[in-house]
């Protein structure tokens, strides 16, 4: 998998992706019935925002976006150093394996050396699309000059998505009841989570 600033040209390989997440409605609280055009305006947000995709490549060559994440300074002025973030992992490729190669951060920010986070790992083994997708989002978010990247709206009843967050050391700083409406399990909370970066020389 690879990790690189989208163009206005991905929107269109970005869009599957992003429709496929909001409509399960188990992660992230646009509504299912968004339509393209204001999706489009939701996600594709001009600078000092970062549009992000990751794209895995198969044996014959053929590229996919597997994910797409939004990174924007959490707050202005004096708040701009802490990103906040929003990934989308296609479900299709959700607890999916990576190749066991060290990731590729490519678009203006460059691999830092020794980086790579579970992609580079030893032992063959092959780490999930969401982990990968997750941890080439904080590598890029650190090469941006981001301090910490602060999630905003963790569904509290997805174990599996508050688990990955945590296994890469973000703190749960809050919950906020009842603040989602599940589509079946109702008003649920949200957790929001915090993760300090390290600081590049």
């Amino acid at each position: 998998m690879r990790t690189r600033r989208a163009s206005p040209a991905d929107w269109d390989a970005i869009w599957p992706v992003w429709r496929a997440v909001v409509v399960e409605g188990e992660t992230c609280p646009w509504p299912p019935d968004t339509d393209e055009q204001t999706a489009r305006a939701a996600w594709m947000l001009p600078s000092p925002a970062d549009v992000l995709v990751m794209e895995q490549e198969d044996a014959a060559g053929r590229i996919t976006v597997v994910a797409t994440a939004l990174l924007l300074p959490s707050l202005p002025g004096l708040g701009d150093h802490v990103a906040q973030a929003t990934l989308l992992v296609d479900p299709k490729w959700i607890d999916h394996g990576g190749p066991p190669h060290r990731a590729r951060v490519l678009g203006g920010v460059g691999a830092r050396p020794g980086a790579g986070g579970a992609a580079g790992r030893g032992g063959g083994h092959w780490e999930s699309a969401s982990r990968l997708a997750a941890e080439q989002m904080i590598e890029y978010a650190t090469d941006r000059g981001y301090r910490a990247i602060q999630l905003n709206a963790v569904i509290s009843v997805n174990p599996k998505l508050v688990a990955l967050w945590r296994s890469l050391a973000f703190r749960l700083i809050g919950t906020l009841p009842a603040a989602y409406r599940h589509p079946w399990l109702g008003d649920v909370d949200l957790h929001v989570m915090y993760r300090f970066l390290p600081t590049l020389d």
